[in-house]
């Protein structure tokens, strides 16, 4: 391998590691994820409300469905910062907080902003949280699909960020 070559590779490696470790939630991005859930709630016949928070737990974007539960804005505000906030999944995150479990009780803990049922997933990103997304509006089963669904949008996404730079 000659020196050029070495050269173009170190190059590579790096501009990938800056990148992955400077992508940052945007409006656009949260927009992007949000509308996809929005169209896959809607074949689904659910009037969601999906929030996305940055990676230091602050709203970027909030949408609700029309006909969408009132009570559906605040769960998924803060299912959204329930991801954030620990670093995992509503649904991971319910087995531990029932009784007996290593973190029961904390749903009352953070001014009573913690969720402990499915609908909450860290968008994530080349090793790293950049934000989260909470989607209320459906029975658990329904909130959980569509914030899988989202977090996987939300790769996609910024794979084809990460591609055009």
């Amino acid at each position: 391998m000659d020196e050029k070559h070495i050269t173009e590779v170190v190059t590579a490696i790096a501009k990938s590691i800056r990148s992955e470790n400077n992508l940052k939630m945007t409006l656009g991005l949260a927009k992007k994820v949000i509308s996809g859930v929005q169209k896959k709630a809607k074949e689904m016949g659910v009037n969601a409300v999906a929030a996305v928070y940055d990676e230091g737990a602050r709203p970027v974007a909030v949408e609700c469905m029309d006909n969408a539960f009132i009570a559906s804005f605040d769960i998924a505000l803060n299912k959204a910062y329930t991801v954030v906030s620990l670093k995992m999944s509503t649904k991971e995150l319910k087995p531990l907080a029932q009784p007996g479990g290593s973190l029961y009780g904390i749903q009352f803990t953070n001014s009573n902003k913690i969720v402990v049922f499915g609908g909450g997933v860290p968008l994530e990103y080349g090793g790293r949280i950049i934000g989260g997304l909470g989607v209320s509006g459906g029975s658990e089963e329904q909130d959980t699909y569509l914030a899988d669904f989202g977090g996987e949008l939300f790769k996609e996404e910024c794979e084809c960020m990460m591609k055009s730079k």
